[in-house]
C-alpha cells in the first residue's frame, strides 16, 4: 500500500513553458480587442438611430399619421419648434399637443409609400 502512495507522489515536474511572454498575453489582448469592437459598434449604432430619429422629426409634416410613445395614433395638424399638434379623434375633432420627441414613428407616408411600390 505504501509503495502505491509513493508511486502517486512521484509526479513528474511540469515541462517549462516554451512560449514567450507575448504569447501569454495574446488571449488578453484578443479579449480586449473584441470588447473594444463591441463597445464601438454599439456606440455607432446608437448614433445612427439618433440621427434617423432626428431626421424623422425634421420631416414631420401636416397630415402625416404618427404613433406616439404612449400608443396614441393621430394625424399631424401643425408642427412648431419642439411641439406637434395631433388630431386624435375625427368625430369630436379632438386635438392634443405633444413634444416632437414623443413621436415614435410615422405610420404611413403617402408620397414615399406610393413611390416604393
Amino acid at each position: 500500500m505504501e509503495s502505491m502512495i509513493q508511486a502517486f507522489a512521484q509526479v513528474p515536474a511540469p515541462a517549462p513553458a516554451g512560449g514567450s511572454g507575448a504569447m501569454q498575453l495574446f488571449p488578453f489582448a484578443l479579449m480586449f480587442a473584441v470588447l473594444a469592437f463591441m463597445l464601438l459598434s454599439a456606440r455607432s449604432q446608437k448614433k445612427r438611430e439618433q440621427r434617423e430619429r432626428d431626421d424623422m422629426h425634421a420631416r414631420l409634416g401636416k397630415n402625416d399619421r404618427v404613433l406616439t410613445v404612449g400608443g396614441i395614433i393621430g394625424t399631424v395638424m401643425a408642427v412648431k419648434d419642439n411641439e406637434v399638434v395631433l388630431k386624435v379623434d375625427e368625430t369630436t375633432n379632438t386635438k392634443m399637443t405633444f413634444l416632437k420627441t414623443a413621436i415614435q414613428r410615422v405610420l404611413d407616408e403617402p408620397a414615399a409609400s406610393t413611390e416604393k411600390r
